[in-house]
């Protein structure tokens, strides 16, 4: 399996966030993995939101060091 795109925006508030992960989606594979780190805590609610949209899949929302919030997604087969 390839490895995980990831999308680095931390630092960045809402909606850059969720524009980066739009933008690496569109990009990336079908059955890829995304990882949105980011440190606004709207990214909880707006990359799931966005995920829905596109059928794509949250793998997992995870809390980091630092208030950084980690989230999976599996874009869709």
């Amino acid at each position: 399996m390839a490895e995980p795109i990831l999308v680095d925006a931390r630092g960045h508030h809402c909606p850059v966030p969720t524009l980066k992960l739009r933008k690496a989606h569109e990009a990336a594979a079908a059955g890829a993995e995304l990882v949105l780190l980011a440190t606004d805590p709207m990214a909880r609610i707006d990359a799931p939101h966005f995920a829905g949209q596109v059928g794509a899949t949250v793998l997992d929302v995870t809390d980091l060091d630092g208030g950084v919030i980690r989230i999976r997604v599996r874009k869709a087969p």
